[in-house]
């Protein structure tokens, strides 16, 4: 809840101050596909959540079987075959995902090197997350930041421009029938 600091202005001699409160132990994931069709508008899928009580739960981030679902629902919203482009999330390579890429033969799953964000795309839009619906904001709870986040997403959604700008910046481009995520 920390928020990230864009360059802001003020009179001359008052330095802009931001309040914020106590940092809280609330954690907030999202997981997006960011994806891309020859020939069609590219789309972006996510899928937010609060972590309410890391602390009874145990878990503070997604789980595999939540990835799992975010491809399912991707694949019943596409209504084609997907090709995921990972970064390396242990996550992401759990033998139990593994099983689940297999054991489907809708989607083909391939590992981006160790160490390269700047080739995924999905980093372009946390960046635009950041710079735009996070920057210079304090937040109260974790309900108005998530009320923000599903805003600034919502804009990106719309304006497919900005995800194909995401994926220019990586220079990667989709050889055939093919989708891109995190």
């Amino acid at each position: 809840m920390t928020p990230p600091t864009a360059r802001t202005w003020a009179r001359r001699g008052n330095t802009p101050v931001i309040p914020v409160c106590g940092r809280s132990q609330r954690r907030i994931s999202i997981a997006a596909l960011a994806c891309y069709k020859p020939g069609e508008r590219s789309r972006l899928i996510h899928r937010p959540m609060i972590h309410r009580d890391h602390k009874t739960s145990g878990r503070r981030s997604f789980a595999w079987s939540d990835y799992r679902d975010l491809l399912i629902a991707a694949h019943q919203q596409l209504n084609s075959p997907i090709v995921l482009i990972w970064d390396n999330l242990n996550v992401h390579r759990d033998a139990r995902m593994r099983g689940f890429i297999d054991a489907h033969d809708w989607i083909t799953a391939y590992h981006l090197p160790p160490y390269a964000p700047q080739l995924n795309p999905a980093e372009g839009i946390w960046s635009l997350l950041r710079r735009h619906s996070q920057a210079n904001t304090a937040f109260a709870d974790p309900v108005q930041l998530m009320r923000s986040l599903r805003h600034g997403l919502r804009q990106v959604q719309y304006r497919c421009d900005l995800i194909d700008g995401c994926l220019a910046a990586t220079g990667l481009t989709p050889t055939t029938t093919q989708l891109q995520g995190q």
